[in-house]
């Protein structure tokens, strides 16, 4: 199988995460400077097979597109032309901020490590793949 690659998009920096070749566990992978960025991603797939591409779509709290998203379009549009093949899923990124931030705490990271702008890009990109897994894939039942 092959892997599905999470991006979490930003101004100056790009989380990114990955999934295991099953599509069971999703990693965080790096964090690159988006200017960088298709360049990255074109060595990566070089040497990995992505079937996927999943992008965080940030959200206001009443569901209207954030500012951000104005930054992402054009950012997808070349996404497409680079990887033609590859096909993009969006997935509401609200929270995943903060939620890696909570990540940070509750792993016990001292104060100047959760500091590190670069690993909370790259924790929410894990989230936004996990929560992409979580709702994509069927629920496993236990037989009692």
């Amino acid at each position: 199988m092959s892997r599905v690659l999470a991006i979490d998009y930003g101004k100056k920096r790009t989380g990114i995460a990955i999934t295991d070749e099953l599509q069971i566990i999703a990693s965080g992978l790096t964090t690159v400077a988006t200017d960088t960025l298709i360049s990255f991603l074109k060595d990566y797939i070089q040497k990995e097979t992505v079937e996927l591409f999943i992008i965080g779509k940030p959200k206001q709290m009443d569901f209207t597109d954030s500012e951000s998203e104005v930054l992402i379009l054009p950012f997808i549009k070349k996404l497409k032309k680079a990887f033609p093949d590859i096909p993009i899923k969006r997935i509401d990124e609200r929270f995943t901020s903060k939620m890696a931030f909570q990540t940070m705490i509750d792993s016990g990271l001292k104060k100047k490590q959760r500091r590190n702008k670069a690993l909370v890009d790259e924790i929410s990109a894990t989230i936004i793949l996990q929560s992409y897994l979580y709702h994509n894939y069927p629920k496993v039942s236990i037989l009692k």
